[in-house]
């Protein structure tokens, strides 16, 4: 949760300090308010509010007054300080704190991006990384061997069964031509497969 401290009375500076935190609990920055009730805007109030930013090392000072300097009829930035109205405050704190979570977020990304790419360079030229990258290639390459291995076996048993079954269909094809020639082929049927195809020899 955020953090609001009031400056006691007599304290030089601001009426309050607003600490801004994320979720996490995170201090994001800082902002500071002084409250004005009077007819007329002072131009000195800004130089007096940034002197207070300074020295307390805030981010964003606001002043908040029931009249507007000239120039102005609404909230806004007038030479590094915010103003806005008592009825206008609290919209444009939730638009001043979101803004500060949201660059203290990209500030810590790119904080530990660098953290990242340091820490992925360190992993990545170090031992372990070269062992583990060498015993991966090392599986790889005894897969692929081991399939090639496999893949050249079976070619040599698949034509060693080709040569085998050249030989069975060619004495079959002597068989059947002899049958054929004493019984002639409208007696008998011969073939090896489920039809009665010839049998062809390549």
């Amino acid at each position: 949760f955020d953090l609001i401290t009031e400056v006691g009375k007599g304290v030089r500076g601001a009426d309050c300090v607003h600490h801004i935190r994320n979720q996490f609990g995170q201090e994001c920055g800082k902002i500071i308010y002084e409250s004005k009730r009077t007819k007329d805007f002072s131009m000195e109030w800004i130089e007096k509010l940034k002197k207070d930013m300074r020295s307390t090392g805030v981010d964003v000072a606001v002043i908040v007054t029931q009249c507007y300097p000239k120039g102005m009829d609404c909230f806004g930035e007038k030479d590094g300080v915010w103003i806005c109205s008592f009825d206008e405050v609290k919209a444009v704190s939730y638009i001043l704190r979101d803004g500060i979570v949201k660059l203290f977020s990209a500030a810590k990304t790119q904080e530990n991006r660098g953290d990242k790419m340091h820490m992925l360079y360190d992993y990545l030229t170090s031992t372990e990384f070269s062992e583990q990258w060498k015993a991966i290639r090392e599986g790889f390459m005894s897969m692929k061997l081991s399939i090639q291995r496999e893949r050249d076996a079976m070619e040599k048993m698949w034509k060693a069964r080709e040569k085998q079954l050249e030989k069975v269909m060619l004495n079959a094809a002597h068989i059947r031509g002899s049958i054929e020639g004493i019984a002639g082929t409208d007696t008998i049927q011969l073939s090896l497969t489920d039809d009665d195809e010839t049998l062809l020899i390549d």
